[in-house]
């Protein structure tokens, strides 16, 4: 983790990127979102504990409305492309085999999906999964928000005792 981190910043850093838009690029991406991004602006980059949390949490939500409005228009575009056709399919099929925890427990499963720091978990699987089950995008949104609230709290502090025993 420490290896990604640095190797992150470094490529970034050379390049003149700062270190807020650093944590910011690692948060919007999908895997990584506010759970490296934390990691990072807090263990490698040094940051204010408060603002890297406001700056990861803003780069994970961002791509959220656009994934729960457009993900099944843009998929069924790509799903014309032959090479491209099969894996869409498969992520759809990956990303469905979570619905059982939506199933049984309804938005509170979105929420719980978002909000645990896991690996397959996020907002952008959530976000994927909500539209592919054509959730209503507003409540849709607004519940992982929260997730990712709830998850960037936890990142916050899993980051101060990453920091203190990996970087310090």
């Amino acid at each position: 983790m420490q290896e990604i981190c640095n190797t992150i910043q470094e490529f970034l850093s050379a390049h003149g990127v700062p270190n807020g838009l650093i944590a910011f690029i690692i948060s919007l991406c999908p895997i990584l979102e506010c759970r490296l991004g934390l990691i990072t602006a807090i263990g490698v980059l040094d940051m204010n504990k408060f603002w890297a949390f406001i700056i990861c949490f803003i780069g994970n939500i961002l791509p959220i409305p656009f994934i729960l409005l457009l993900i099944n228009k843009i998929f069924e575009l790509l799903k014309k492309i032959p090479y491209v056709k099969v894996p869409i399919i498969w992520l759809e099929e990956k990303t469905l085999k979570k619905k059982d925890k939506i199933d049984k427990y309804g938005i509170w499963g979105l929420l719980f999906f978002v909000a645990v720091p896991l690996p397959g978990t996020g907002a952008w699987t959530g976000s994927l999964l909500a539209a592919l089950l054509h959730l209503d995008w507003k409540k849709s949104f607004g519940v992982i928000t929260v997730g990712v609230f709830i998850a960037g709290l936890i990142m916050t502090v899993v980051s101060i005792f990453v920091n203190i025993a990996v970087f310090a």
